[in-house]
């Protein structure tokens, strides 16, 4: 049996952004419990020259509607990226997955074939298979801010775990 492009992706992202989703929710709450200014945690960073949480979670969910709506070839969603609270960034999560349940798995079809090209008419432009681009850049790029974001929250004290990190699957 052929795994479908959609079956490979729509859920993977589905997935990882409500346990993203879920995480925000006990990272807010370690906050009021140790009586933490939730700024704290969202520009938190593991490394001074790496985004902060805020952004972690901005261009995880860039990730999955970018990547998700080239390879459905629809319009790519833009949002303003202004999220600055932890309600902010768990609505930024809804909208994302309201766009992704709007897509069918028939507008995938073909996809695999289909040419992404990334920075179009720059010097850094690249050519890709949908296949391709799915599997050696998306899903690598999202999978990093999604596991990025965890660890910024473990590393901060949030008692999370595996099991959080996957969510319901």
């Amino acid at each position: 049996m052929t795994l479908s492009m959609y079956s490979a992706s729509i859920p993977v992202f589905k997935q990882m952004l409500n346990s993203l989703h879920d995480l925000l929710i006990k990272a807010e709450a370690y906050a009021t419990t140790k009586n933490i200014t939730p700024d704290a945690l969202l520009q938190a960073r593991l490394f001074p020259d790496m985004f902060p949480l805020l952004r972690q979670v901005q261009i995880a969910a860039d990730f999955a509607r970018g990547v998700s709506a080239r390879l459905a070839d629809a319009a790519v969603p833009a949002y303003e990226e202004s999220e600055k609270t932890f309600s902010d960034l768990r609505g930024l999560i809804r909208k994302t997955l309201v766009f992704l349940d709007s897509l069918s798995a028939a507008q995938f079809d073909g996809s695999q074939a289909r040419d992404i090209v990334l920075r179009p008419g720059t010097p850094k432009e690249k050519q890709l298979s949908g296949q391709s681009y799915l599997l050696h850049y998306g899903l690598p790029q999202f999978f990093f801010h999604i596991t990025t974001a965890y660890a910024i929250l473990r590393h901060n004290g949030i008692e999370i775990g595996k099991k959080d990190y996957m969510g319901a699957y």
